[in-house]
């Protein structure tokens, strides 16, 4: 059987089993070791399956990814979330949508220590939202505002599918973080101005809240020193070169189980619920990445990224013409996969494919970097956008007075300064890369 006809049906086969509602994992991995078999024989398909999980389960750089989850783990047991949220309602709560920025720069700051999306959206809806609906605020501005805010969870590093990309890209996690920040801080101010706009436009929609003396502010912006002391010690020991990006999420787990305790939030129970939240979240990650590393390997054997490699660079297309079609293609990917899930599975395919591309004239290097920041922030679309959106289907398990279909109006201005973002980025690369360029 034609390679390339073996390849589309493991495309299709892994299309019915998501469809079916098979794990992602076992999606991936079924269709390939099927698909490998077809052209190979048993014994090269046992031998694969032994060495591919022992090379993929002893990547040392891997092991930034639970910790990293775990630092979250920390900051969410530890009450540090809460300590955030009430810091940025006491500056601008009282502000008509005040409640609504403060939950945005609460996700910002709690995405410095968590590294994932749907834990940002968990995490703050759990402490803004009762806050937002005791003030009056309408139901789908309030969900919306924290799906869309949750995004920032993996805009602003540390950020694991940021780590994940960096490991198959073989690129510098440093570099990539750096490279992420301005589009996190632009992301986070986009969203607090659709606050801003759609207060003005229906300010029925939420009531401000009575400003805090000013003595009670600073109480409040007291409590966030230990995110802020942990912010500059893991990045700035990074930056400093005083350890690697691993080293980094260890101290960074650290601090954050010190400044936990500091709080004396974080109760044996809680640290109980942290190491099994990891274990449970590593688990999921790494079972991605065998039924990823499956299928891939079999798509390598059908020469498909090859193939796709030299067709896209004989289009006669404008390469960002190229770049943008990718772009959409993850974002209607995203309609039925999670963010590690997508790149898992098309970075080894489209990757190669794109470093072809004569791009803004980029050394291979940026270009890497540059289409990392896109693909980051069009899986950050695909969380919040319908029919899936999984930080909307989070955050409306908590909010439950709230149909799902409000939130998913409400997401649509959001999304709308994403997009336009995400366009920016594509052609002005230097607003991404121009901290990399001052930092390196």
């Amino acid at each position: 059987m034609d390679p390339l006809y073996i390849g589309l049906l493991m495309f299709g086969g892994m299309l019915v089993l998501m469809a079916l509602r098979v794990p992602i994992a076992a999606a991936m991995f079924i269709p390939g070791a099927l698909g490998y078999w077809a052209m190979t024989n048993d014994l090269a398909l046992l031998n694969l399956m032994k060495g591919s999980a022992v090379a993929r389960l002893t990547v040392y750089d891997l092991s930034v990814i639970p910790l990293f989850l775990l630092m979250g783990q920390f900051a969410t047991q530890g009450g540090l979330s809460k300590a955030l949220f009430q810091a940025a309602a006491a500056f601008v709560g009282h502000i008509r949508g005040g409640l609504a920025m403060a939950a945005v720069l609460s996700a910002a700051a709690f995405g410095a220590v968590c590294g994932s999306s749907v834990a940002t959206s968990a995490t703050i809806t759990q402490v803004a939202y009762p806050e937002m609906k005791a003030h009056g605020y309408h139901g789908r501005l309030a969900t919306a505002t924290l799906a869309s805010g949750g995004t920032l969870g993996i805009l602003i590093p540390p950020s694991v599918p940021l780590v994940v990309y960096a490991i198959l890209t073989e690129q510098n996690i440093a570099k990539l973080f750096a490279a992420a920040m301005v589009p996190g801080i632009l992301a986070m101010l986009g969203y607090i101005a659709v606050i801003a706009i759609i207060c003005r436009v229906k300010p029925e929609l939420a009531t401000p809240s009575e400003p805090l003396p000013w003595p009670q502010r600073w109480k409040a912006l007291a409590g966030i020193w230990p995110i802020v002391a942990i912010f500059i010690l893991v990045f700035g020991g990074i930056y400093g070169g005083l350890f690697s990006p691993t080293e980094g999420a260890a101290v960074g787990a650290v601090g954050t189980f010190v400044a936990a305790q500091f709080k004396r939030e974080l109760d044996r129970a809680g640290i109980v619920r942290s190491f099994l939240g990891t274990a449970e979240t590593s688990a999921m990650v790494f079972m991605i990445f065998l039924g990823a590393d499956m299928m891939n390997a079999s798509l390598a054997l059908t020469q498909m990224p090859k193939g796709l490699a030299d067709w896209v660079s004989h289009l006669q297309v404008a390469p960002l013409w190229i770049v943008g079609a990718v772009m959409v293609f993850y974002v209607i990917l995203g309609c039925v996969m999670d963010e590690l899930s997508m790149m898992l599975l098309t970075i080894p395919v489209l990757f190669p494919a794109i470093m072809g591309l004569d791009l803004w004239g980029l050394n291979p290097e940026m270009k890497a970097i540059w289409f990392g920041i896109l693909v980051l922030m069009t899986v950050g679309i695909g969380m919040t956008a319908p029919p899936v959106g999984l930080n909307v289907y989070v955050v409306n398990s908590i909010a439950k007075d709230v149909p799902m279909s409000e939130t998913y109006k409400g997401v649509f201005p959001f999304l709308a300064t994403d997009v336009v973002r995400t366009i920016a980025m594509l052609f002005f690369p230097g607003l991404c890369l121009g901290l990399v360029n001052l930092l390196f």
